[in-house]
């Protein structure tokens, strides 16, 4: 088994959406994560659907596999950085509607996933409100998703109201266990915010892993960085998505270097391929020492 992986277009903020997919796919990457915006398939501007339709034939020619993703930050105000969300005090059904608005996109670009989160809750506003706001709101995205077989991905995010995987699987639990809600791994937020590794991670969502990013973080600090200049262990960050048979993308996730994307994405690719093989070569070496120590 080898990985998927992708690049996402948040990171390509300055280049034409077709431009961002062709380079993209020039550089070998196998799928690309979509962040619905201004600049690429913009989900409020007019003509919708022939622009996704043209988006889809795109992704076609290219071969790239796509999931949606909603963190754009200024898509509904433009003078909050993602206001409102679905726990914010005023304006949450404008949330809903753009959640619902991508779940429709993804089922006409035929997407693995739509990821979205929960958004940080306001100062004053009681945990159990928070529950309440938040399950309100995605079961109401799921009810959109499930008409459309689409596949919803839940991401914790550090300083949101949700911010761990255990966060995510309790608000499965809140909402029945949906079939359709599954779990978003920002393997950089591991490292700045979650308690355990990646593969702690990755093993507590198990099968409910639907969706990956892949960037680098160091301990308590929520800065996307490229890989080596913080903490995460590459390597065995990958072997972890190899050892619980992950098949989705694992898209890098790298929205302020859009100023020199081609660059970056090029030494992204070059190094989760090595990081691969590394995880590679060492779960082989691994398997053939049992075999020898049996035959």
């Amino acid at each position: 088994m080898t990985l998927r992986f992708g690049y996402g277009t948040n990171g390509f903020g300055s280049h034409r959406l077709d431009d961002a997919l062709a380079v993209i796919a020039g550089l070998g990457y196998d799928g690309v994560a979509l962040t619905v915006d201004h600049p690429h398939l913009d989900p409020y501007a007019p003509n919708l659907s022939a622009r996704t339709v043209a988006v889809g034939q795109r992704l076609a020619e290219l071969d790239l596999a796509v999931v949606i993703e909603t963190g754009a930050r200024y898509v509904l105000d433009p003078w909050r950085k993602h206001e409102p969300n679905l726990v914010s005090d005023a304006g949450r059904e404008r949330r809903v509607d753009l959640l619902c608005r991508a779940v429709r996109i993804g089922a006409e670009l035929g997407a693995e996933a739509v990821s979205f989160w929960s958004g940080t809750l306001p100062d004053g506003v009681s945990a159990d409100e928070g529950w309440r706001r938040v399950t309100s709101g995605v079961a109401a995205v799921l009810e959109e998703a499930d008409k459309r077989g689409m596949l919803c991905a839940f991401e914790p995010e550090p300083g949101m109201f949700i911010d761990t995987v255990g966060g995510v699987l309790e608000l499965r639990k809140r909402l029945g266990d949906p079939e359709g809600l599954r779990v978003t791994l920002d393997i950089g937020h591991v490292v700045a915010n979650e308690a355990g590794t990646v593969a702690d991670c990755a093993h507590q969502a198990g099968d409910l892993l639907a969706n990956v990013q892949v960037d680098d973080m160091v301990e308590g600090v929520h800065e996307h960085l490229e890989f080596g200049e913080g903490e995460v262990d590459l390597p065995a960050a990958l072997g972890a998505l190899l050892d619980v048979g992950y098949g989705g993308l694992a898209a890098v996730e790298l929205p302020r270097h859009g100023h020199a994307a081609p660059a970056v994405a090029r030494r992204s690719l070059d190094a989760l391929r090595a990081a691969e093989a590394q995880a590679l070569a060492a779960r082989g070496t691994a398997h053939g020492g049992v075999e020898e120590g049996t035959s």
